[in-house]
């Protein structure tokens, strides 16, 4: 086995692993460098031996042993009593006699750890990038336009909380869920955004994160049956993950929805999305902002062409979601399906209003979408300095990519 094919495994099996180091030894740093060790002996080990039939299982086990060191290691008088009690609690339960249902529950406790009300909005979405995305400091501060000092003193303040304050590593009770779920909802559409098209790096899908994600939302609707926001979350997530296999070549660069092989789609995931589009939009009260994005993906997916997508129809319910959840990001996608409605024109006076009001500084879809516009009016030019500022403001090398080639193709 290569190393290149030993980091795969690590990749797709590292945030579960974590997540239940995390349960087993009660602290995000010293499950985090003890899932390091475990890698670093993976890779001296499996390259010339064979493979565990149970990845995770064999790093959460070698994790676990790698902090039970680490703890003898700090052992100081002073700190003696505690940092024994700590190690006999890892002796407590050993993973290998751990069923592979209470580590696969693992993420939802974890997640739901990250999600405590007591946490701000912007940390809970922090906090959930590092341990569950598995980014890196520098890109979650990236991604919230701050420095990384600043990110990784906010992230150490938050893992500080959780282990001072004693919040419990669990999925709450019933009575306890609905303080969390919106946020719980939100970091699990995070998880599948980032996996589904990645903020950053060489591969433009993690589908080991967005097979997470859905799994976490199965999860969550069998637990909360009969919610609207979950059936229309669990609905979004798997009608664009239906399309995966048609969104990036052979050598990875990205196919665009215009030019997507169709035939290529799970026809089996989209009618299951379908369904649970139908049942999220039948549950009382007013439609909730998922089971809208639902609806609009239902419409892409049901269409045999791009040429024949009902983009009046995507207009209107952009013009829904807009009323009910607006943000900046939303009314740039409308703008860009009115493009398909109005023409070009309409669509970039928008963008400019949008554009000067800031809401979206740094967003890299901003010049991107603006660029699209300029090139289908013909303003070479404008459309090329757009996409000059898009390639900057992207972390990802297949947009990178893309973007250059528009600009070839004009030139």
């Amino acid at each position: 086995m290569t190393p290149s094919q030993i980091e795969k495994i690590f990749r797709d099996e590292a945030g579960r692993a974590l997540a239940t180091l995390i349960r087993l030894v009660g602290d995000f740093d010293l499950a985090e460098e003890s899932l390091q060790d475990a890698f670093a002996v993976a890779l001296e080990r499996w390259p010339i031996g064979e493979l565990p039939s149970n990845p995770r299982a064999w790093l959460v086990n070698v994790g676990r042993n790698k902090a039970i060191d680490r703890v003898r290691r700090a052992v100081t008088f002073r700190g003696k009593q505690q940092q024994l009690t700590h190690q006999l609690l890892l002796d407590a339960e050993p993973p290998d006699q751990t069923s592979d249902a209470v580590l696969d529950d693992d993420m939802l406790r974890l997640i739901f750890t990250c999600c405590h009300p007591s946490f701000a909005a912007e940390v809970q979405v922090a906090l959930t990038l590092r341990t569950v995305c598995g980014l890196t400091t520098p890109q979650v501060a990236r991604a919230f336009l701050t420095s990384e000092d600043a990110m990784a003193q906010r992230l150490l303040r938050a893992k500080q909380k959780i282990k001072l304050a004693g919040i419990p590593y669990e999925v709450p009770a019933r009575d306890a869920l609905e303080p969390r779920l919106t946020g719980v909802l939100a970091v699990i559409y995070l998880v599948f955004t980032e996996g589904y098209a990645a903020t950053a790096g060489a591969d433009l899908m993690r589908p080991d994160l967005a097979r997470e994600a859905i799994r976490l939302a199965r999860l969550l609707n069998a637990l909360v049956p009969a919610r609207g926001e979950i059936k229309g979350l669990l609905a979004l997530m798997l009608l664009h993950d239906a399309r995966r296999a048609g969104r990036e070549t052979a050598g990875g660069d990205i196919v665009l929805l215009e030019q997507q092989d169709r035939s290529l789609w799970d026809f089996n995931q989209i009618a299951e999305g379908l369904k649970l589009v139908e049942e999220a939009l039948r549950m009382p009260g007013r439609p909730q902002s998922y089971a809208v994005q639902a609806a609009i993906a239902a419409l892409h997916a049901r269409a045999p062409s791009y040429q024949d997508t009902d983009w009046p129809q995507i207009a209107g319910l952009y013009e829904v979601l807009l009323r009910i959840s607006p943000s900046p990001v939303i009314e740039l996608n409308h703008a860009a399906v009115l493009s398909m409605v109005d023409g070009p024109a309409r669509a970039l006076d928008l963008i400019d209003a949008l554009e000067a009001r800031g809401g979206l500084k740094g967003y890299d879809q901003l010049p991107a979408v603006r660029a699209d516009l300029l090139r289908r009016l013909g303003r070479k030019q404008e459309a090329r300095q757009a996409y000059l500022a898009a390639t900057a403001a992207t972390q990802l090398e297949p947009l990178r990519r893309l973007y250059a080639r528009r600009i070839a193709e004009m030139e």
